[in-house]
């Protein structure tokens, strides 16, 4: 995965859990949803890019033999 869509999920990740906070800490338990919804898919998207570099990690440990 390119640095820039790694950077990209951290900052939604980030993103997500200021939503969720700000919504439990006022009590707007629909701001707190979407904030938990948001967090949830950005780590999400960070296990996918976690396994892609996993699987090139791979691919690449049979090209250098």
């Amino acid at each position: 995965m390119g640095l820039m869509d790694k950077a990209r999920h951290k900052l939604e990740e980030a993103r997500g859990k200021g939503r969720a906070r700000a919504g439990g800490a006022t009590g707007n338990r629909s701001m707190q949803a979407k904030g938990t919804a948001e967090e949830s898919s950005a780590n999400l998207k960070q296990a996918g890019d976690k396994a892609k570099d996993a699987g090139d990690d791979v691919k690449d440990a049979f090209k250098s033999d």
